[in-house]
């Protein structure tokens, strides 16, 4: 192994199998050294969600030069942990995740497992990226999005980033991409989001649905913004989730009898 060469973690929450990671391991390639690391199914919707009541397993699915994959029945988070305490011979230099199948602009931030690995890459203090293409479809076209992909990993690499911080990319699909735009999450929420229906012996279950409501579209500083213009959007994203303008204003709450 040449040690001076990058060593690159890669992970997301589709699965191994997806057409994202693959494209994305591709996009990569040639970069430095690539261990993969990634659900052996789908995991969308974990955010830092850890396998603590049961044990990890994994399985290397793939081997050849400058490159490793391996299948884990746990999370992304898990993957990460894993890949960095088990697998990888030197703390890697960059830990990428996706490419997600569908965005993870605004809000969905928060319940992403896609960005829960690329948080889990910032708290180990190494530099992390999410990425994520507008299309859920499982044959979704990542041809436009490789040349992002590769242009801010190599950016990530040759700069680094701030310590607790990580990169939340989010890409339209199509061919007309006009660029990157660094942006800040849209505030906005999820709506109407269970669908009522019955399973097969008459009982009430719920389906997860709904939209999401825009509550600032026209706001240009923001990620949904520069998405919805054909933009790259690209949100420094920290660990740290403490309200640092509210900590004065609740300073007197010391005082409570």
């Amino acid at each position: 192994m040449d040690n001076k060469r990058p060593l690159i973690l890669i992970t997301n929450d589709d699965g191994y199998r997806a057409k994202g990671i693959n494209v994305l391991i591709n996009s990569v390639k040639g970069l430095g050294e690539v261990l993969v690391v990634a659900p052996d199914g789908p995991r969308s919707g974990m955010s830092s969600a850890i396998s603590a009541l049961q044990p990890l397993r994994i399985h290397l699915e793939k081997e050849e030069t400058d490159l490793k994959i391996y299948s884990c029945t746990g999370t992304p988070v898990d993957c990460v942990k894993l890949g960095i305490s088990q697998l990888a011979s030197r703390k890697p230099d960059i830990v990428i995740s996706g490419i997600n199948h569908g965005s993870n602009a605004a809000v969905a931030v928060i319940y992403s497992g896609t960005m829960g690995a690329a948080l889990e890459g910032a708290i180990f203090k190494i530099p992390s990226i999410g990425f994520s293409l507008l299309d859920h479809s499982a044959q979704a076209d990542f041809t436009y999005s490789q040349e992002y992909t590769r242009l801010i990993t190599e950016q990530v690499l040759q700069e680094g980033l701030p310590i607790g911080t990580c990169l939340n990319v989010n890409i339209p699909k199509g061919d007309d991409l006009k660029g990157i735009k660094i942006c800040r999450q849209t505030s906005g929420q999820w709506v109407e989001e269970f669908m009522p229906s019955k399973d097969g012996v008459n009982k009430q279950v719920f389906w997860l649905t709904g939209r999401f409501h825009n509550d600032e579209p026209f706001d240009e500083a923001t990620d949904e913004w520069a998405l919805s213009q054909g933009y790259v959007s690209v949100v420094p994203v920290k660990i740290d989730m403490t309200n640092y303008d509210h900590i004065n204003k609740m300073k007197s709450w010391e005082n409570l009898k």
